[in-house]
């Protein structure tokens, strides 16, 4: 019998260079736009993916004020918090939670397609995210990302 010569490639942490993404969020449906900056942030748009190591690039959202999304969810969509107190659950629709922080509702659709881990808590870091069409990662030169769009009209 031969024994096989292949070996799996395992990425180290810091040994891939990380490149940022802009994703414009002007009319983008809100989980379409999540999930491409999740798959960005956790690497898994590369050859050298690693499950386990942050191999991913970094993304910047602008106009996130300006995100889309379908059906009922602006009315039905319910966030919850929990303070740990009596009394203390907070519920919050997705429309007012849109006007206060636009960001705040990107940010938590995409931490939701990220693992429950340690490794979730630093993916998160490498996201910035804009409510309007200026950011301030123009030094890092961040190449532009293209989210498919299907309109139901």
């Amino acid at each position: 019998m031969m024994k096989s010569s292949m070996k799996t490639y395992m990425a180290k942490t810091g040994q891939t260079d990380r490149k940022w993404m802009l994703l414009n969020a002007d009319g983008a449906i809100l989980g379409r736009l999540a999930s491409k900056a999740a798959v960005v942030l956790r690497g898994k748009h590369k050859a050298v993916f690693t499950p386990h190591v942050d191999c991913g690039d970094g993304v910047v959202v602008i106009n996130a004020a300006k995100i889309r999304v379908t059906g009922d969810k602006l009315k039905g969509k319910i966030y919850t918090h929990y303070s740990g107190y009596p009394d203390g659950l907070k519920k919050e629709s997705l429309a007012s939670l849109l006007k206060r922080d636009p960001a705040q509702v990107i940010r938590r659709a995409i931490k939701g397609m990220l693992p429950k881990n340690s490794l979730g808590d630093d993916l998160i870091r490498h996201l910035k995210i804009y409510a309007g069409a200026e950011h301030e990662q123009k030094a890092q030169q961040p190449t532009e990302l293209t989210i498919k769009s299907v309109s139901h009209d």
